[in-house]
């Protein structure tokens, strides 16, 4: 398979321009014109941002891309489909409230949004995954498999079960209904290490599915796996670390599923990703906070290809320097790595080095394997 083209420009701004203009030129560069937009109904797939998240991306970049599609003669909606976990976007209602909480809405994206799966969470297709090794028909909400022309808008950064999350976190785990994301999370249960447990039952209050219960006496935790669906959020919500995952490979699993459920949103149609290296927060914009970004904004990028596309962008996260005070910083710093003027010197894998029990070349290797795209691309910046 020959290189597939990724298009590049930095986020510097001159008097004369910005992000938004930027961003513009760089999808028309890129070659969103060559998909036949006319009267076409087009899904752009964002996350909205979980309330108290202040690093998912901003409506602005939304609406710049949307305004590209409708002078192309498109009908673009924003969308989403529902949470499997405890949060603001779990039925169709509470995700309209975050999204506009966070400033989407269609006076400031210029285009109406619609929750994918419906108000419950439902709404769904059944789509044949051609080549699944782990899915066989991936669950997708309706409103993206109606859709003529797919768009990924995608922020990279970090992610605690995948290493990070771009363009195919964005596709396959975003475009599952509820039912879609409970298959992809249900590899592996998690169990609870009674030395650790503390009984602060922060955990209970992040399961969506009453999976964890408390001794009388002892007050420590422990986990029906008959109810456990593998999602982790209670993993992550442990401040003494007495959850994991009782099966190592459950993330490479997870890595896998989501490709398969990416190659199903994508086959058949005209599809084009657009990556916003920014703020990259260590954990998924699921969370209803973020940490401190691990490296310094890096820029924006486009392609056909979304394989190429996530690639590109973990190959230039990999060249930033670490920020000594994110959690990559605090990792390498433990690990030996130097600190100087607010940075570790270190060529540690950014991701890996975040989330050490994470491999996100996983991902990109099955979806290259299904056919989705290459590994192997060529960079061409856009000024």
């Amino acid at each position: 398979m020959e290189k597939s083209k990724v298009y590049f420009t930095d986020m510097r701004c001159g008097t004369n321009t910005n992000l938004l203009q930027k961003l513009q030129r760089l999808i028309k560069a890129a070659g969103i014109g060559d998909i036949d937009f006319d009267g076409k109904f087009t899904a752009i797939k964002i996350h909205f941002g979980e309330p108290g998240n202040l690093s998912f991306l901003r409506p602005n970049f939304a609406k710049a891309v949307a305004d590209v599609i409708k002078e192309l003669g498109g009908k673009p909606f924003l969308t989403d489909c529902n949470t499997l976990y405890v949060g603001r976007r779990k039925n169709a209602l509470d995700h309209l409230d975050a999204a506009m909480e966070n400033g989407f809405s269609p006076y400031s994206t210029g285009c109406q949004i619609i929750i994918a799966d419906g108000l419950t969470g439902k709404d769904e297709v059944w789509v044949p995954v051609e080549g699944g090794e782990l899915v066989s028909e991936a669950k997708i909400g309706r409103a993206v498999m109606d859709a003529d022309v797919f768009i990924s808008l995608n922020h990279f950064k970090g992610h605690e079960c995948t290493g990070f999350g771009g363009a195919l976190k964005n596709i396959g785990m975003g475009c599952g209904s509820r039912a879609g994301k409970m298959e992809q999370h249900n590899g592996g249960k998690t169990e609870v290490d009674q030395s650790r447990c503390v009984g602060c039952r922060m955990c209970a209050k992040q399961c969506a599915h009453d999976a964890i219960s408390f001794d009388p006496t002892t007050r420590k935790a422990s986990v029906d796996k008959s109810k456990c669906v593998g999602c982790g959020r209670c993993i992550h919500a442990c401040r003494t670390e007495a959850i994991s995952q009782s099966q190592d490979s459950a993330n490479d699993d997870l890595c896998k599923k989501i490709a398969e459920y990416s190659k199903a949103v994508l086959a058949g149609r005209p599809s084009f990703h657009i990556n916003i290296v920014n703020q990259v927060s260590p954990y998924c914009d699921c969370h209803p906070e973020n940490d401190t970004p691990i490296i310094p904004d890096v820029g924006m990028f486009a392609s056909f290809d979304p394989v190429a596309l996530d690639a590109a962008c973990a190959d230039a996260c990999n060249r930033q320097p670490a920020y000594a005070d994110s959690v990559l910083g605090e990792n390498l710093k433990e690990q030996g790595a130097h600190c100087h003027n607010g940075v570790v010197d270190s060529d540690a894998d950014r991701f890996d080095a975040t989330f050490p029990t994470t491999n996100w070349r996983v991902t990109l290797e099955h979806a290259e394997k299904l056919g989705i795209g290459t590994t192997e691309y060529e960079l061409i910046e856009i000024k």
